[in-house]
């Protein structure tokens, strides 16, 4: 099994050393798994545990003071499963898996997705805010009323792009999974939705490999970032030019900030074009 995880591209991290500790464990974890499906989920469940990354416990606060995650999964043989707007669901990713595996849709959203989890084993009753994310969200004096009133409040707010995420490939069965999860961007008007659970945006497997991108949601969605990647192994790229190339395109297109991974071939690459971005790659044979 080989694994490649990433931990969100944005600033440089103040203590680089310990999320680069989490991001080996997680590498690690998912490799010692049997399946790529097993493979990467397991992988971003320790990222999504770690409040050190924005997934799960210590996602990004939302307008109204919620964290809400969202995630996708998908396989090599085009299964795929997502969810979004989730409260309470620190594992994400595992949900995404259940609307994969058990159900005939691709994406489920909200108090329905939770209510799916939980009738599958997901925990669904986590708090998903840490002492840091409560005193961040107090200190900007959030706003009371509607969406209008959020959204000028939230103009001078809204940013930073951290998402977690994983691709392996099992080579005795030759299968890609692509799995990314996330809390969103803090401040944004409660209920949006990044790239993170839209199939091809924040994710994207197909027989040549897999992607998981990260960075500002919205441009990652406009410019469908781990189909962009995957395309590029398709065409006969190795790993690490075809994240270099769709990064530069995306770059190009939108001017804007991301980052993205890919693993095809049993080769892994990474690009980004934010001040950080944090990966660690695992082999387990």
């Amino acid at each position: 099994m080989r694994v490649i995880c990433h931990g969100g591209a944005g600033g440089a991290p103040d203590e680089p050393k310990p999320r680069q500790a989490v991001l080996d464990d997680a590498a690690s974890t998912g490799a010692a798994e049997s399946d790529a499906v097993d493979a990467a989920v397991s992988a971003v469940e320790v990222l999504e545990e770690s409040p050190r990354f924005n997934a799960g416990v210590g996602g990004a606060v939302q307008s109204d003071g919620v964290v809400r995650t969202d995630a996708g999964l998908m396989t090599s043989d085009r299964d795929a499963g997502a969810v979004a707007s989730m409260t309470g669901v620190a594992n994400a990713a595992a949900a995404a898996r259940v609307v994969m595996a058990e159900t005939p849709h691709v994406l489920v959203v909200g108090d329905h997705a939770e209510a799916l989890a939980a009738d599958y084993g997901v925990d669904t009753d986590r708090d998903l805010l840490t002492d840091e994310s409560r005193e961040r969200f107090a200190d900007e004096e959030p706003p009371d009323g509607g969406p209008a009133d959020h959204l000028a409040w939230l103009r001078e707010r809204f940013g930073g792009h951290d998402t977690v995420g994983a691709v392996a490939y099992d080579p005795d069965a030759d299968e890609y999974a692509a799995c990314t999860s996330t809390g969103g961007r803090f401040f944004a008007l409660a209920g949006r939705v990044g790239d993170v659970p839209q199939i091809g945006s924040g994710f994207f497997a197909a027989p040549a490999g897999g992607a998981s991108a990260t960075g500002a949601g919205e441009d990652i969605a406009k410019a469908t970032l781990s189909r962009r990647a995957v395309r590029h192994l398709e065409a006969g790229l190795d790993a690490q030019a075809a994240a270099d190339r769709a990064l530069d395109e995306f770059g190009e297109l939108t001017g804007s900030d991301a980052g993205v991974i890919v693993l095809g071939d049993g080769d892994a690459g990474s690009a980004y074009n934010t001040d950080g971005m944090q990966t660690s790659v695992a082999t387990s044979r």
